[in-house]
């Protein structure tokens, strides 16, 4: 999968890195802006205390 990215990517090189580095950093973007937040949604909530009585 990895090598059929890079093949596809346009350019040098030094593009291709700062393009695949552009990638990632999207991605964790829309993890944390929107995925992470709609799962935190669904789980159950339980606070509990560590060493309460």
């Amino acid at each position: 999968m990895y090598g059929a990215l890079w093949r596809v990517l346009p350019g040098p090189v030094w593009l291709r890195i700062l393009i695949l580095i552009l990638l990632v950093a999207a991605v964790l973007y829309s993890l944390v802006t929107w995925v992470f937040p709609w799962v935190n949604s669904l789980l159950p909530v339980e606070e509990s205390t560590v060493g309460g009585p």
